[in-house]
Order: C-alpha cells, then structure tokens, then sequence
C-alpha cells in the first residue's frame, strides 16, 4: 500500500479534481442529509428508529461512505492520502462507539480529536526541526525551508483553532446546528484560511534554479 507522500510521485495516477472533491465531501453531505432526513425516512425504514434515532443513523451512514470513499480511492490510485485516512479511522472507531454505547458524544468528539492529532504531530514536528507539511504537500508546492516552516506552523495552530471551534459548537448548541455547522460551516472557514495562505505560498516559492 503506497501513502501520497510516497517517493514515486512520478508514477502517481491522479483523479479527476472533481471526482477527488465527491469522494473528499460526499461522506460529509451524506452525514447531514441521513441527520436531516432521518425522521421521515424512519416512517419506512424502521431499522433507522431500531439504530436509535437519526444521528445514530447518520453516524452508520458516515461510516459505510467514508469507508468506500476510502476504497474507490486506493483503487483509482493505489494509494490512500494521509490525512483521510488518519480520519477515516477515527471516524469508524468512533463512530463504532456511538453507535454500540447509544451515545453521539463519541462522534462529536470526532473532528477535536483529530484535529488536535494533526496539530501536535504539525506543531511537534517543529520543536524538532522538521516541517511534516512538506512531506505531504512537496509534490503540489515547491517551497524553500521557511515557507515550509511558516506553512506547518500556520496549518498547526489552525487545526487547534479547528479543535476548540468544534467543542465550542457542540456543547453549545443542538445536534442538528453541530451537524449542518460541520458540514457547511467547517468546510468554507477551511477554504478562506487556505486561501489567505497563497500569499505567504507565492512569496516562499522557488523558481527552477533554485528547485
């Protein structure tokens, strides 16, 4: 099995951009749509109401998606991304304990977890001199060992940003608002944080001669 920051990026195969963005947000989107839809959808399908309500319902179907979201992956390519699949994993075991334990704590705490998981191992990385970021991303973007750094540091406190957001919003309002602010919330304060990053990007971008 060969992770995206393999040394063969040459023999990569790539998928289509937006075949790439279904499979990256299709689980998501079907997460709020089984929440959403769960209690009508119940009325014919009553396994829903035996899972314990819509969540749990929900939290089944994110499992089932982002497993074969997985898959699809790994046969189009014959890799798997580091980062889905760190979550993906997560996602099923917690996601497994909501669904035996009865309590949708477990998958609430999903994005915390691993967003603290990916900013500590991003953040720890630079206590010891290495910017991880650049091991993932060194196919997309050349850049010279401060951009990497300022990169790493950058997308490290973000996730912790990310991390405390979601107990903010969880603890804070009702499961159906935590669901839709997961999937339509979550998502565009990641792309304008991705955005504001292309500046610092430009700058640290080496030219051929210096690659």
């Amino acid at each position: 099995m060969e992770f995206e920051h393999s040394p063969n990026a040459a023999d990569r195969k790539e998928v289509a951009p937006l075949l790439k963005i279904a499979l990256e947000l299709g689980p998501l989107l079907l997460f709020f749509l089984a929440n959403s839809r769960g209690e009508m959808l119940a009325e014919r399908f009553p396994v829903i109401t035996d899972l314990g309500g819509p969540i749990f319902f929900a939290t089944a179907v994110f499992m089932v998606a982002i497993a074969v979201s997985l898959a699809v992956s790994y046969v189009l390519t014959r890799r798997l991304p580091v980062m889905p699949v760190v979550s993906g994993v997560v996602v099923l075991v917690f996601g497994a304990l909501t669904l035996w334990l009865q309590d949708e704590l477990f998958i609430k705490l999903k994005p915390t977890i691993v967003n603290v998981l990916f900013g500590a191992v991003l953040l720890g990385g630079l206590l010891f001199g290495k910017s991880l970021l650049g091991y993932v991303f060194d196919s997309v973007f050349r850049l010279d060992d401060a951009g990497w750094r300022k990169l790493t540091f950058r997308w490290g406190v973000f996730f912790f940003f990310l991390a405390i957001l979601n107990e903010v919003i969880w603890r804070s309002f009702s499961t159906d608002f935590w669901v839709s602010f997961k999937v339509f919330g979550m998502m565009p304060i990641t792309v304008v944080f991705t955005l504001l990053q292309l500046p610092m990007i430009q700058r640290h971008t080496l030219d051929h001669d210096e690659d």
